[in-house]
């Protein structure tokens, strides 16, 4: 029964987080419910290829969140341990990278350059919330081992090691 509600949490924030900032915002303000598909114009395949990764890899991070870490990606409902495998492994903020794949992505598919305004915009706000909430909050819950992970992963560019 536990698993059941924590799927429902996960997916009822996924909703409200990422679906609004990359689906209903975009929808309703940047002209993504006008799209007129093409198919001599090549830059729709590569905005449905971005916009498409971008919902995997946030799936593959929510699906994390939920089975490694028993919780969700709202920062009032946030795992209880800290997650570092998956695509947390190669960098500590997999989700924002999602979401802003969808959003460049979508920006391909309206050719809104509001829209690419907007995803610049969200980024330097996510990037200001993990610097002055999220990190010095795992800081002080996972003390040591989040220290250890914020010195081997880099914060917004994966590091492969071969």
């Amino acid at each position: 029964m536990r698993a059941f509600w924590l799927a429902v949490r996960s997916i009822t924030w996924a909703i409200l987080l990422p679906g609004v900032v990359a689906g209903y915002i975009p929808w309703l303000f940047f002209g993504l419910g006008d799209i007129h598909w093409s198919p001599e114009v090549p830059g729709l395949y590569l905005g449905v290829v971005f916009a498409a990764s971008g919902i995997a890899l946030l799936a593959m991070c929510i699906w994390e969140f939920a089975r490694r870490g028993r919780g969700t990606l709202s920062p009032v409902d946030p795992p209880k341990e800290l997650v570092v495998q998956g695509l947390y492994r190669y960098v500590r903020n997999p989700m924002y990278l999602a979401v802003s794949l969808i959003l460049i992505g979508e920006h391909m598919l309206t050719h809104s350059w509001p829209l690419l305004v907007y995803w610049a915009v969200c980024f330097v706000i996510w990037n200001v919330f993990v610097i002055g909430y999220e990190e010095p909050t795992l800081r002080r819950q996972f003390g040591e081992s989040y220290e250890r992970y914020a010195r081997d992963v880099r914060r917004w560019i994966p590091r492969f090691r071969i």
